[in-house]
């Protein structure tokens, strides 16, 4: 037996494949509930994209513009209420507001704020003062239909978690119910609002990747009850705050978390997981495996033998559309934010109007994007940077086809033109030349997700929802896409879809469905 051999036991009640925020989360419920778990991280380090790195001597954050479902200490939303059950203590900074959203076509320039509590005055107040609003009805519809969105995305929270009949479904939630079959724009329409005001709307779609025609009107909604109500957050030593203290508390709790070990195969026998392999051919034993890997890779690479792999699976995978992926240019630049004109957090910038279905086929290519998104740190986190400095990162989320096309020989040529692209959009919108300012910078696409987490295609933001494959299918079907028993998913794959909150909540799912698996293994006296 190896020295590194010494480190594992000869069997685990569950091993967690990777350890990013979805597979910490999952080790964490896991070890709640008295389990001996195992992580297994690829890298050095936890976090996969939540993560950041030093340029110049200073820590930049990687990846996270915002967090979702935090809340105040008084009003903590679930994925604070998490942390805390878990006892991962996360020093979290109100971002302090929504967004900006630029249309240079259209002339709309307008800064929106969140609510605190749910309540939706405000943001409905400056987007109907932004499109005009003599008598006020604008403002009345855009209350409307941010209310409806509250409403939806406090079902879908009741909902992910308590298990209800279509009838008292219909009774307790009558409006997630009479919405959930309708996309966003089909549901936005029937409130006559300004063309205008749906842009303002709109700026988020970005973030779930799919436009309002195609996005089933249950994600618009809870992306805008969670945004619009509450206010987003970010960890104030940023996005690795998170995965860090995830860890350190699983430790705590007697998980055993190993860096350096990747895993190659998830052994299966009879239909029930039995161990995996390591890279190094080192096999571990246990009868449950969550794992973070894209369903598209371990049904196809992972599972062994393959013909354990149900022909139900494959065609779960197949019938996918993977979600966006990233491209962004991450700077450090040589002045305080005011001094070069950066007056908000995040801004969404559209030059050339806001045409979603234009922009949709255009992240559907290799670039330059048209369609940005703009953070500087410092407006959140004061201390993000040494005085005199600030962290300015533009990002679009490109769909993963548009970069098959992109060779070896070509790769930086594709990077440096979208950088510049970026550079000079923000530039322009400034009134300040960015190049001038520039200490450090970073550029990060879509084979640099891949490359680092391995992530299918570079995806980072799992299956794309759409009416044929969004939250609400997602929960109905959930257990019926459990091919291999004692095998689960954890990661922007999962249930609730992408982002860094979604991950927690996915992390959990993941752990539910292995309890729920463990039950029913006891029931049959396996």
């Amino acid at each position: 037996m190896s020295d590194k051999s010494k480190c594992f036991k000869k069997s685990y009640d569950v091993i967690v494949v990777g350890g990013a925020l979805a597979g910490l989360a999952s080790a964490l419920t896991l070890a709640k509930k008295g389990h001996d778990v195992l992580v297994l991280e690829q890298h050095n380090l936890p976090g996969g994209v939540a993560t950041s790195f030093v340029r110049g001597g200073v820590e930049i954050e990687g990846t996270l513009h915002e967090m979702m479902s935090i809340g105040p200490k008084e009003y903590p939303l679930k994925i604070r209420n998490f942390f805390d059950e878990m006892g991962v203590d996360i020093d979290w900074l109100r971002v302090p507001d929504a967004y900006r959203f630029v249309d240079d076509v259209s002339g709309v320039n307008v800064l929106i704020h969140p609510g605190t509590h749910g309540d939706m005055e405000i943001p409905a107040k400056e987007i109907a003062d932004a499109v005009g609003d003599p008598d006020g009805k604008v403002y009345e519809k855009v209350l409307r239909l941010l209310n409806l969105c509250h409403t939806v995305y406090q079902s879908v929270n009741t909902l992910s978690v308590t298990h209800m009949s279509k009838a008292q479904m219909l009774l307790k939630h009558p409006e997630f119910v009479k919405t959930a079959g309708y996309s966003a724009k089909e549901v936005i329409d029937t409130f006559d609002l300004p063309q205008k005001a749906i842009d303002i709307l709109c700026a988020y779609w970005i973030y779930v990747g799919n436009v309002i025609e195609t996005l089933p009107f249950t994600i618009f909604a809870f992306l805008l009850g969670d945004y619009l109500g509450y206010g987003s957050y970010v960890p104030r030593k940023f996005s690795f705050e998170m995965p860090l203290k995830m860890a350190e508390r699983a430790t705590e709790m007697g998980v055993q978390i190993e860096y350096g070990q990747r895993v190659s195969k998830i052994l299966v026998k009879n239909g029930h997981v039995e161990g995996v392999r390591l890279e190094s051919g080192e096999e571990i034993a246990s009868r449950y495996v969550v794992c973070s890997a894209y369903p598209n890779k371990a049904y196809t690479e992972m599972v062994e033998p393959q013909s354990e792999v149900p022909e139900g699976a494959i065609k779960f995978v197949n019938a996918k559309t993977l979600g966006l992926t990233c491209f962004s240019v991450v700077m450090l630049l040589d002045k305080d934010p005011a001094e070069l004109n950066i007056k908000d957090y995040s801004t969404f910038y559209a030059p050339n109007g806001m045409d979603q279905k234009k922009i949709f086929e255009e992240i559907a290519t290799p670039g330059p994007y048209n369609y940005i998104t703009s953070i500087c740190t410092n407006l959140a986190n004061p201390e993000a940077s040494p005085k005199g400095t600030c962290i300015y990162s533009i990002t679009t989320l490109p769909r993963p086809e548009g970069w098959f096309g992109v060779t070896e020989e070509n790769y930086e040529e594709m990077k440096k033109k979208n950088a510049e692209h970026f550079i000079d959009l923000e530039s322009k919108r400034l009134g300040v030349n960015l190049r001038d300012h520039i200490l450090e910078l970073v550029i990060e696409a879509p084979p640099t997700i891949s490359h680092y987490t391995g992530a299918f295609q570079g995806s980072v933001y799992g299956y794309m929802h759409t009416m044929d494959d969004h939250i609400v299918a997602r929960l109905q079907m959930g257990e019926k896409e459990n091919y291999i028993q004692g095998l689960s998913f954890a990661g922007a794959h999962q249930i609730s879809g992408d982002g860094m909150g979604p991950a927690v909540t996915n992390g959990r799912k993941g752990a539910k469905i292995i309890l729920d698996m463990m039950e029913e293994d006891k029931k049959e006296g396996k």
